[in-house]
């Protein structure tokens, strides 16, 4: 009975320091708090976000986390998508200027197409 009762000790003690050394190594199972709202980990410049921007974020990297070639492939078609929107954007915004110069043009009194230096 003595040496029964030396084993249910001495495994009472091993359970405890595994339990105790486990609980340090993998917290308690709490949830952490949210960030606050302007707080974030990973960083975007203040300016317009670029392509390249998107391309070059990095996330922490967390025991539960996201697959890292998912994300990377999110990433990068959203940085592509960014490029050909702003690139659509400027081409947009020089034919509005383009059109715009033809109207103020014809309501000067030329005729679109006609150089102004040109006079007859």
């Amino acid at each position: 009975m003595g040496t029964a009762l030396v084993y249910v000790l001495v495994l009472a003690v091993v359970a405890a320091l595994v339990f105790v050394i486990a609980a340090a190594v993998f917290g308690r199972g709490e949830e952490l708090a949210p960030l606050a709202p302007d707080a974030t980990p990973t960083r975007l410049p203040a300016r317009e976000v670029a392509g390249s921007d998107v391309r070059d974020l990095r996330f922490q990297q967390v025991l539960r986390g996201y697959r890292m070639a998912e994300v990377d492939w999110a990433l990068d078609r959203l940085a592509g998508e960014l490029d050909r929107v702003r690139a659509d954007r400027h081409e947009l915004a020089d034919r509005v200027a383009r059109l715009e110069a033809t109207i103020a043009r014809m309501h000067a009194g030329e005729t679109p197409g006609e150089d102004p230096r040109r006079q007859r």
